[in-house]
């Protein structure tokens, strides 16, 4: 059977990712910061699925967190076919009204440890295959405070490296949802409908996770959920940075 490896697994996107992946008799490897919640689930997907399931409790702020993962990923005894760097959280946009220290860890968990879990797995996958896919945003094509551009960063990184190492035989795809029902918006301190966004603008969870698992398997470079958000993404290729700018201002993520 396949191995995955989550980071982020406890809810979100992180949890819909094991139990797709659960139903198609994947093992998995979940990593989260509470034991808790890692084990609950893991008993849960363990019961439903008959799958193994290795519970990793690890902040991914925290550097002995990340190199924890980074060496379960070198593994060669057991190695991981799938990486899914999905651990992340949210900041208010005002970036000069945020704690500098909340904006750094904010900045290792979306960028330090994606990167530094990728050159993990990458040394273990070259030359035998795996897929990663990074969690990223549609907010990557539309300037909204650090949050954005620590997933620019992970985008562009990602199609770089889907180029590069395809030759040995790894996909790179940067998964890019728009607005989606996780609880992701609930752990800002948000209550649903206060981020001031169109309902049909949210996404379901299980529809993003499907797309993102499909377009892995097919070796793509970007992964953007829904003809919604694909049109967004083109639309903010050709209009005035200053027009896209204004818009990124709308909702409170």
């Amino acid at each position: 059977m396949p191995l995955a490896l989550i980071t982020g697994a406890s809810s979100g996107l992180g949890a819909e990712f094991a139990h797709q992946l659960a139903a198609r008799r994947a093992d998995l490897v979940l990593v989260a910061r509470s034991s808790r919640d890692l084990e609950s689930l893991a008993e849960e997907i363990r019961e439903r699925y008959g799958v193994a399931v290795e519970v990793l409790v690890a902040d991914l702020v925290a550097e002995d967190g990340v190199k924890s993962v980074a060496a379960r990923l070198a593994d060669t005894a057991q190695p991981i076919d799938l990486l899914i760097n999905n651990a992340g959280f949210g900041l208010p946009l005002r970036f000069a009204d945020n704690d500098i220290e909340d904006e750094v860890r904010h900045l290792r968990i979306h960028i330090e440890a994606p990167m530094r879990l990728m050159h993990a797995a990458l040394g273990s996958m070259r030359g035998r295959g795996g897929r990663i896919i990074n969690v990223a945003s549609v907010a990557a094509f539309i300037p909204r405070s650090t949050y954005a551009a620590c997933k620019n960063w992970l985008v562009g990184f990602s199609e770089w490296a889907n180029a590069e190492y395809s030759r040995d035989g790894v996909s790179i795809t940067a998964l890019c949802p728009g607005f989606t029902h996780t609880n992701f918006h609930e752990r800002m301190g948000l209550a649903p409908g206060e981020e001031g966004i169109a309902s049909w603008m949210w996404l379901d969870a299980r529809a993003v996770v499907r797309d993102g698992l499909r377009d892995a398997a097919r070796g793509k470079a970007l992964s953007v959920p829904s003809w919604r958000y694909k049109l967004i993404v083109a639309a903010t290729r050709v209009l005035p940075s200053s027009l896209v700018s204004r818009a990124g201002r709308r909702g409170r993520m």
